[in-house]
């Protein structure tokens, strides 16, 4: 039988050499930065001063806005600095340091409300029940984006929700930290799509797996008969899919299970989809039933330039060096250090940057893997044309951000870029195509 999947797209070496590694707890930090912006929308505002004594789930930014996420303590301790700092994405960011104190003490969200309001089931929570908890946690989404999940479990009236799309693809080379958690926390992954099913009104969900991981397909599979799913009467079932870059992107994965197409400048709930991260998933179960705020989250640390790749829980705040150094150190001939994978990452300047809610993977790669091109002028080939998973120009779009025409660079469809890399991967004029149009957005944006 055919696999599903979507048009063009490429196939890159994929590396997944961590896929093997169970994930293990990281060493506690003896100190954190936590950037008050971890999330798409808003920069939320400090709740604590230098000088406090915070305690470990403590909420220590917010922010009014709807498209917003708060931010906490991931450990005990004291604040010692609210200043700018270098973030993962490149920029200084408004951030709170904190010196650990080595307290045990745990900030337990509803515990002043009573037993009942604990270890509340399914059943026992009403939607918007549901979508505060998760907002109070600070929950965005693990995939890479970053969006508050909260706005994305609160659709307009009229948009009609149907399906729960649970994006398990992690098309991404070298990241396996998704793979880990299919594996090792199914039954929770199982637990956060209801949830999220029940705070949109979806009737049924959808696990969408690549077939290179065979092993949690069947896992998941197996899972999904032990349970009864009373809050979704079409229930939940798995999709395996080709194994593609760039699967795991929303508009792909909902037109690759389900056919529908989401408009130009739309977004999934436009065709009655919601999508979330395997491990959005799991941080919703855990924020529901065990009060937990997300302070931590799952990272592939790998490449040929780190000694001992792993898999690990990571509180957020720790620095990339501390996390490195967790892995053996970097190797003798370790060249270049990027947050995320090699397609959609982001190159780092430094190891003295912290994970942040969107920190998936520290990708380290050797000198001889690092090529520095030369660039050409575009040949007219169409490769970027003929690979491009959102059927755009690229080769235009570059042309018309190189030349600042940017009215031009949005008519012919440059917001709808999302920017996965395909077009640069195969240029053979090596021309940096994503990059300019990274800036025409930019540009866009500061015009606006």
């Amino acid at each position: 039988m055919k696999l599903k999947t979507f048009a063009q797209g490429i196939h890159p070496p994929y590396n997944k050499k961590t896929v093997n590694l169970s994930i293990e707890e990281a060493v506690y930090p003896h100190n954190v930065i936590i950037p008050l912006h971890q999330h798409t929308g808003a920069t939320c505002e400090p709740l604590v001063k230098v000088g406090d004594e915070v305690v470990e789930g403590q909420k220590i930014g917010d922010s009014a806005k709807f498209i917003s996420a708060a931010v906490h303590a991931s450990i005990s301790g004291k604040v010692t600095k609210i200043e700018k700092m270098l973030h993962p994405c490149g920029v200084e960011v408004l951030s709170v340091v904190i010196e650990g104190s080595n307290s045990s003490t745990v900030v337990q969200r509803d515990s002043s409300a009573g037993e009942e309001k604990k270890n509340k089931t399914v059943d026992g929570l009403s939607p918007e029940e549901i979508r505060q908890i998760v907002k109070e946690a600070g929950i965005v989404g693990l995939g890479g984006a970053a969006f508050p999940a909260h706005v994305k479990l609160s659709p307009p009236k009229d948009k009609k929700i149907d399906t729960i799309l649970v994006n398990g693809c992690e098309c991404e080379p070298y990241i396996t930290a998704d793979h880990r958690i299919m594996l090792e926390r199914t039954a929770d992954l199982l637990v956060g799509a209801e949830l999220v099913a029940k705070a949109t009104g979806a009737t049924r969900v959808l696990v969408g797996v690549e077939d290179n991981k065979h092993d949690a397909v069947l896992q998941l599979k197996t899972e999904i008969r032990k349970r009864h799913f009373t809050n979704l009467p079409d229930g939940i079932e798995v999709v395996t899919l080709e194994t593609k870059y760039p699967q795991g992107g929303e508009k792909m994965l909902i037109k690759a299970v389900l056919n529908r197409e989401v408009p130009s400048r739309g977004l999934p709930l436009d065709v009655g989809v919601v999508v979330v991260n395997v491990g959005t998933a799991v941080a919703i179960t855990e924020a529901v039933r065990d009060g937990k705020s997300l302070i931590k989250r799952v990272v592939t640390i790998t490449g040929s330039g780190i000694k001992e790749p792993k898999n690990l829980l990571v509180r957020i705040g720790t620095s990339f060096k501390d996390i490195v150094e967790q892995c053996g150190g970097l190797t003798a001939d370790a060249y270049k250090i990027v947050m995320g994978g090699p397609m959609m990452g982001a190159p780092q300047l430094s190891l003295e940057v912290p994970v942040v809610k969107a920190t998936s993977c520290i990708l380290v790669l050797s000198k001889s893997e690092v090529k520095e091109d030369q660039i050409f002028p575009c040949v007219k080939c169409g490769r970027c044309v003929d690979h491009c998973p959102m059927s755009l120009l690229p080769t235009r779009l570059a042309a018309y951000a190189n030349n600042a025409n940017y009215s031009e660079f949005e008519e012919w469809g440059g917001q709808d870029c999302i920017e996965c890399g395909c077009c640069t991967y195969v240029c053979p004029a090596k021309i940096p195509i994503v990059h300019w149009v990274k800036l025409a957005k930019l540009k866009l944006r500061q015009m606006k």
